[in-house]
């Protein structure tokens, strides 16, 4: 999976996970990413897509 939203291209970002000791570990922030069939340029296409993208409606789904 890319973790990588079609339309607006929101990814994953990183940063640290801090423990009850305050010790840091790397890890990783992911979008949340839904597949959807929608349509691009006429298309019908199975792409993933961010949950901000699907409220906001930019994105227009294939039936």
């Amino acid at each position: 999976m890319s973790y990588k939203c079609v339309l607006c291209g929101k990814g994953s970002t990183s940063g640290n996970s801090i423990s009850h000791s305050n010790r840091a570990t790397k890890r990783l922030f992911r979008p949340n990413l839904q597949s959807l069939n929608i349509l691009i340029n006429g298309k019908k296409s199975r792409e993933y897509v961010c949950t901000a993208c699907i409220k906001s409606n930019k994105v227009k789904k294939a039936v």
